[in-house]
């Protein structure tokens, strides 16, 4: 992938999936495939920040991500390198320049219901606020039940081996399709929005096109993030928290629950979705 910012970054992806021998009911042995996961800890500019739990599939995409939603670091320019060590389970970050206050950032922590442990800083609550999203554009009914069945096929470690979340955006496509653009699995669901927005921000790519997908429920910490990635559409086969719903409702943020098969409810925001022979987007 190229990297339109230049920033060095190593490479450090790790296998994913590791087979174990268990023991089943009837005192049989067998093999099967558990999901890895490992410490990251994040130094920026020597600074420790934070340690993730992490597949360590994408850990670059993972650091940058994390930092971009955190506001850590205001835009892909400020980075000048990521190296990830996994001997030392480390992410070393150096910037080109300081544009953020650290300390008073980090000073202010909020521990999320992510999987795990999931930490904001700062007044990112607060800042929900000052943020609501344009109205428009629009989703048919027969674009999300493409979506729906884009993941069912999608082939996955889920699949092998359980134990981990996925995250997916796709593209509306003036066709009334959309397409795959990114998908992650990780431990934790926070992690795997972490990683696309990391992605998305390498690619320089715009929410507003874009439908995001997670397999886990959508939080106040999943809205947050949505939002800050500018996407409109924010679907889960999962349920919805109170607090989730309460921000979509302040950032008129789409939120669509229990997607499966054909089945959707809207949570916030219907007039983005378009019915069957009721218009195109």
């Amino acid at each position: 992938m190229a990297l339109p910012h230049k920033i060095q970054m190593s490479h450090a992806s790790v296998p994913l999936v590791h087979e174990v021998e268990i023991m089943d009911e009837a005192g049989r042995r067998k093999t099967t495939h558990i999901p890895g996961e490992r410490p990251l800890t994040i130094y920026l500019d020597k600074r420790e920040v934070v340690t993730l739990m992490t597949l360590g599939g994408a850990p670059e995409a993972l650091v940058l991500g994390y930092l971009r939603n955190q506001r850590l670091v205001e835009s892909p320019e400020d980075v000048q390198s990521i190296q990830v060590d996994w001997e030392t389970d480390s992410a070393a970050v150096i910037t080109r320049r300081s544009t953020v206050d650290l300390e008073a950032l980090t000073s202010k922590r909020v521990v999320t219901t992510g999987c795990g442990q999931g930490t904001m800083f700062g007044g990112l609550m607060e800042d929900m606020a000052q943020i609501r999203l344009p109205d428009g554009p629009t989703l048919t009914q027969e674009a999300i039940v493409e979506l729906i069945d884009a993941i069912r096929i999608q082939d996955t470690i889920y699949k092998k081996s359980g134990s981990v979340h996925a995250c997916a955006v796709f593209e509306r496509c003036a066709d009334k399709q959309v397409r795959l653009l990114y998908f992650i699995e990780d431990v934790g669901r926070h992690n795997a929005v972490d990683s696309i927005s990391g992605l998305m921000w390498l690619d320089q790519r715009v929410g507003r096109d874009l439908v995001f997908f997670t397999t886990g429920r959508l939080t106040s910490e999943m809205v947050i993030k949505g939002v800050q990635m500018d996407i409109p559409f924010l679907l889960t086969r999962s349920g919805v928290t109170l607090m989730g719903l309460d921000l979509a409702r302040k950032t008129n943020l789409t939120l669509l629950s229990r997607c499966s098969g054909k089945h959707f409810e809207i949570y916030n925001a219907p007039e983005r979705i378009i019915f069957s022979g009721a218009g195109a987007v």
